[in-house]
């Protein structure tokens, strides 16, 4: 039995810029945080039977993979050539469709799972890359390559995209205390509200390649303030980072109408009243998380008011290992 897991992360500046329409025309940025909320992989292999078990929401059972309904199980079996006689389970910290990066985090994890079972060793890049190749060509999805990445390396992360789509990976330079005090800062409440992100990502992607420049400008922005970000974490000035957020929020809204709604504008109101610095809606919008930054004397008041708004936290540390192999016995 095998056992893996992939990190979500929290995406701190410069996303939208990692999917290719952007990236390769203008190369792409991504500042992000792995979180100590996983996906889970468990595989078994089946001693006399040669069926495919594969668990997830629901539960399949095959002779082929090429019959599995799941469009990431299926392609991840077919492009690793795995045959039958074997179980696999998902499990999850945090529900999908929730702007955290599970799919990302789980076809990472799957891999590692399927990798370990046939004795093969992948670098964390390569793992990366094989996830992103799997989830945006065989599976055909509008993904970037931020939340393989992040699900492979973990860590405080940064990324920069080249426009030939390589990309070049280090940890932001950050003392402990610095690193400390933002995660005491970072405060993440669920809205309760799962969407799927395709149809924003398409739009995005269609726009891009179409040159709309109101599309085309905020992700200009949206990848400045990144690299902002990075610079001021560096510097330890995390006040400066709380309204850099705020900013950032500001320029992604404008990438979409369905980025936030009404209800979602409200809670980022509150918050802002309640004495958060600045904060966004993770993912690519409309429901999921929200990030916000809080200096400490404010924290309390922020936690109350969305609990009056009836929103919960989630408590969570900083993963630094990325993506693990568990268990293999």
């Amino acid at each position: 039995m095998i056992t893996t897991r992939a990190p979500l992360r929290i995406p701190l500046g410069g996303g939208g810029t990692d999917l290719p329409s952007y990236y390769q025309q203008f190369g792409g940025f991504i500042l992000s945080a792995g979180i100590d909320k996983y996906v889970y992989l468990q595989l078994n292999t089946l001693k006399v039977e040669d069926f495919i078990r594969v668990k997830y929401s629901r539960t399949e059972l095959v002779k082929d993979a090429r019959d599995i309904e799941h469009p990431l199980l299926r392609e991840c079996l077919l492009h690793t050539g795995t045959r039958g006689g074997l179980e696999l389970s998902a499990m999850a910290d945090v529900p999908g469709r929730t702007g955290m990066g599970s799919s990302g985090a789980f076809v990472v994890s799957l891999l590692a799972a399927l990798h370990e079972h046939d004795r093969e060793h992948m670098g964390r890049q390569e793992l990366a890359e094989e996830a992103y190749y799997i989830e945006s060509v065989k599976a055909d999805q509008p993904v970037g390559k931020h939340d393989h990445y992040l699900a492979a390396f973990g860590g405080i992360t940064c990324l920069d995209i080249d426009t030939d789509g390589v990309v070049s990976v280090s940890e932001l330079a950050v003392s402990n205390h610095t690193m400390e005090e933002l995660r005491s800062s970072l405060l993440v409440f669920f809205t309760g509200i799962e969407r799927e992100s395709f149809d924003i990502l398409s739009q995005q992607e269609s726009d891009t390649e179409k040159g709309d420049a109101e599309v085309i400008d905020s992700l200009h922005e949206v990848k400045r303030l990144g690299l902002l970000i990075k610079n001021v974490l560096e510097q330890g000035d995390l006040e400066r980072f709380g309204e850099l957020l705020h900013e950032h929020w500001i320029a992604k809204k404008k990438r979409s109408g369905r980025m936030s709604n009404p209800q979602i504008d409200a809670w980022y109101e509150a918050a802002m009243a309640a004495g958060a610095s600045g904060g966004k809606l993770m993912g690519a919008g409309g429901g999921g998380f929200l990030l916000f930054y809080c200096a400490a004397h404010a924290r309390q008041h922020l936690r109350e008011s969305m609990a009056q708004e009836g929103l919960r936290e989630m408590n969570f540390e900083f993963d630094l290992q990325g993506a693990k192999v568990l268990m293999n016995a």
